[in-house]
Parts: C-alpha cells; sequence; structure tokens
C-alpha cells in the first residue's frame, strides 16, 4: 500500500462509461465523499474509440483524476460471437483514454480491467496479481482479456516513462441496477434476472447455461464504487477487487427461483467459463474495503429495480 493521496474535493474526476452499472454508483460515491466536480460522459457524448474525439474530450475537460470505466463488453457467449470487434473497440477505446489523460497532465488513472486478465491456473484456489502474465487467458474470453492486459502494459509504460500515477482494477463479476440485461449476451447475474422476469411473465421454464458449479466472486455496484475510490487514495498497479464473497453459479439461479418460483431445466451443452475464478483481496482490504452488500441482498435489489424497468433497461 502507498502512503493515501491526499485529494481536494474540488478535483475534476472524469469518469468514463459513466452512465453504465458501476458508473452511475461510482458518481453517487463520490458525491457522498464530497467530491463537487464529477464529470460523467457516456458513449453519447464521446466516441471513445476516436482519437481527435478523445483528445478534444480531455482538452476541454482537464481532469486531475480519471476513472476509466467504459468498455465494449458481453458475457461468455457475446465474447465468443464478436471476438475481432470487441479486440478492436476496446484496444482503440483503452489506448485514447490512457494517452489523451497523459497528456493533458493527470495526476492518476483508475482503469477497469476484468478477471479475465488471468491465465487458468489448474489447481490453485486464489489468483493474485503478479500472475497476470504466466500464461494466455481463457479462450472463451481471450479477445476480451487480450486487450485489458495491452491497456495494463500501456499503464506500466506511461509510469515507467512519464511518471503517470495509475491502477489496474481486476474486477470479479460485477452487477446491479442499470446493468445491462441481455439474456443471450450478457453477464451471468443480469442474464438470469432478465430470464427469470421473461419467465414469470409468460409462465415458461428456464433454462440455465452449463452446469451451475463454476464458482465466482460476485461485486454489487456499489460495493465496487466504494472499492474504487478507496483504490484512488491508497493504491497503485494492477489490483483485485472483488466482495470476497465466493458463489457457484447454482446458488444464484436458486436464488432467483426462490424469488419468481420459476422452475428451472440446467443446458449442460453451454459452456460454465472457467470452473473457478476469484481473487486474493489482500492488497484491496489493506485499505480498510469490506464489502457490505450479500449477494441474496444484491440479487434482491436488482431483480426488484428490474422488475420496475424492465421495459427501459438496457438489453
Amino acid at each position: 500500500m502507498i502512503k493515501q493521496i491526499a485529494i481536494d474535493p474540488a478535483s475534476r474526476i472524469l469518469i468514463t462509461g459513466g452512465t453504465g452499472l458501476v458508473g452511475r454508483a461510482l458518481s453517487r460515491t463520490l458525491a457522498e465523499e464530497g467530491f463537487v466536480n464529477v464529470i460523467s460522459i457516456g458513449s453519447h457524448d464521446c466516441d471513445l474509440r476516436d482519437s481527435v474525439a478523445v483528445s478534444q474530450l480531455m482538452s476541454k475537460i482537464s481532469p486531475d483524476y480519471v476513472f476509466h470505466l467504459a468498455a465494449r463488453v458481453h458475457g461468455i457467449g457475446g465474447n465468443t460471437r464478436y471476438k475481432s470487434d470487441i479486440l478492436v473497440d476496446n484496444v482503440l477505446i483503452n489506448t485514447n483514454v490512457v494517452e489523451y489523460s497523459r497528456r493533458v497532465g493527470v495526476k492518476k488513472i483508475v482503469a477497469m480491467g476484468s478477471g479475465c486478465v488471468y491465465p487458468e491456473l489448474k489447481g490453485q484456489e486464489e489468483l493474485f496479481e503478479s500472475q497476470v502474465w504466466l500464461g494466455p487467458p481463457h479462450p472463451s474470453e481471450d479477445s476480451y482479456a487480450h486487450s485489458k492486459r495491452l491497456m495494463l502494459a500501456q499503464l506500466d509504460a506511461a509510469k515507467e516513462q512519464y511518471g503517470l500515477s495509475s491502477a489496474f482494477v481486476i474486477s470479479g463479476n460485477l452487477y446491479g441496477p442499470h446493468d445491462s440485461f441481455n439474456i443471450e449476451e450478457g453477464h451471468v447475474i443480469p442474464s438470469l434476472v432478465a430470464k427469470f422476469h421473461m419467465a414469470k411473465r409468460n409462465g415458461t421454464s428456464v433454462k440455465a447455461w452449463g452446469s451451475g458449479v463454476a464458482i465466482r466472486d460476485f461485486s454489487y455496484a456499489d460495493d465496487t464504487a466504494r472499492a474504487l475510490v478507496a483504490i484512488l487514495h491508497n493504491l497503485e498497479g494492477a489490483v483485485n477487487m472483488g466482495s470476497g464473497m465466493r458463489h457457484p453459479i447454482r446458488y444464484i439461479v436458486d436464488t432467483l427461483q426462490a424469488l419468481t418460483g420459476v422452475p428451472v431445466e440446467w443446458d449442460a451443452s453451454k459452456p460454465d467459463g472457467q470452473l473457478v475464478r476469484y481473487y486474493n483481496l489482500d492488497r484491496l482490504m489493506s485499505t480498510g474495503f469490506t464489502a457490505r452488500v450479500t449477494l441474496p441482498e444484491g440479487i434482491r435489489s436488482t431483480y426488484e429495480w428490474y422488475e420496475k424497468n424492465w421495459e427501459t433497461a438496457r438489453k
């Protein structure tokens, strides 16, 4: 852990991906922390793949700190289907945001990575930040993983050459209100929430992917936002981020089934992804961070939000 950074509450803080799941929660958290000059942007504000547009954006805002959350992101289905597009779009987005942040003198970037950057290290229960480069990422999400790995390399290079302070946040599975609830291509929890809601409306059953044995760390959006602020104040380099609460996918299905009463059929022809993926959180916990939202509480909150907003929610 590095010495805590004292940040002026009037500092200009830019959030990319600010209209998404974590961006909305982060804006609220920063406001609660007393920051009064937070600029939150979404894809309608700037095409981050366009270097000219990003250069102009950074020159106009001249942020002191940047939370880079924007990405083209899918679940296992989308990450397999759109491999080339995912790689190209995310490399452009990340390269532009990091480079033009550096050029305008940003003091620190906190960039959202992903747990898929890790190789599949068989027989190991915990993954440590130093292990990112020990092998190739899992084939189910390798294009997305490579784009994030390149961003980590870029941040490290900018620190070495220019002294740019940064943290690369290796996140577990994130979820909560305002997520993208795409049934076929979304992440685990929002996809299942949408499936159960549709099945309840239609009086049908839910087909769940795989066997449900894959184990993940699921982090609610509000807890994720608090972790990001703690990382801004305290840590540099690669940082594992999660709740520390580990559950099999079947637990989520069982929780949603109890909430909705919808019957479940497991589709063993669909992939489970990596069977085990969770992280050592010692660096994050050294900041004093602890998750507040349990998985049953978070799933209930997410489902209830979607039930009220499903017609306008992102799909």
